[in-house]
């Protein structure tokens, strides 16, 4: 389904555009397009998952223990 951003009466282009932006992003098409550039390894994949897993850890144990 393509995300679609109509033009309402007296809008500027400019904040069109912005909904458009906002609107990508809350759906995660900027990242997805993105991650997508270049082929990754599925082993690279992994590793980065594990290492964003960790490190999110790290962050909820930090807070947990003030």
């Amino acid at each position: 389904m393509p995300v679609e951003v109509r033009i309402r009466k007296g809008e500027t282009m400019e904040k069109a555009l912005r909904r458009l932006k906002k609107k990508l992003d809350r759906e995660g098409i900027i990242r997805d397009v993105r991650a997508n550039r270049y082929f990754e390894k599925p082993s690279e994949v992994k590793r980065r998952k594990n290492k964003a897993s960790a490190f999110s850890n790290m962050l909820r144990q930090r807070y947990e223990n003030q």
